[in-house]
């Protein structure tokens, strides 16, 4: 059932995949802006503090809200590639999170001070953006396959006369050559 819910069984195509990412900025922005809206209609902007912020249950639901569905959306996307989700997710999520180590234990590797990654990291989830926005569709639902093999199915071995008398006679299994 998981499998369902997380997208892990789905399969979502590339324009699909993009405009359902645009619509999902879109609603993202439009509830970051109530949000805005609503913690700066009590209170005036000069004595907020972004640590009381975060106490916020609105913020705090529309972060695992904007989290729960890009995570979906990639998943479906990487299942249509023909990609296992469950090991490309959480190997992205593992080297997110062994460069954002490697950017604090190594503040000269970091790309800049407001910044918790490196340029490896960057570069590799870009790259990793890129495939999952414009690479093609796998052929079929089991096509989890080398990516750089061509998705042309295998031609089946031609049935010759002999072959096709033995199996047409009720005789012993055939043999294939």
């Amino acid at each position: 059932m998981l499998g369902f819910v997380f997208g892990f069984n789905a399969r979502l195509g590339r324009l699909h995949f993009f405009l359902a990412s645009v619509a999902l900025a879109v609603l993202m922005t439009a509830i970051c802006f109530a949000i805005a809206m609503a913690v700066l209609h009590d209170t005036s902007p000069a004595v907020i503090r972004p640590d009381e912020l975060m106490k916020n249950r609105a913020i705090i639901a529309a972060m695992a809200l904007f989290g729960l569905a890009t995570f979906m959306l990639q998943s479906m996307r990487i299942r249509d590639i023909g990609w296992d989700p469950v090991c490309v997710v959480p190997a992205w999520i593992a080297l997110m999170i062994v460069d954002h180590v490697v950017a604090g234990r190594f503040p000269a590797w970091a790309i800049g001070q407001e910044h918790q990654g490196t340029a490896v990291g960057a570069l590799v989830n870009l790259a990793l953006m890129l495939v999952v926005t414009f690479w093609p569709s796998a052929g079929s639902e089991g096509a989890c396959a080398n990516p750089f093999q061509s998705r042309t199915p295998a031609a089946s071995p031609p049935l010759t006369n002999e072959r096709l008398a033995r199996v047409s006679q009720g005789g012993s299994r055939p043999t294939w050559s």
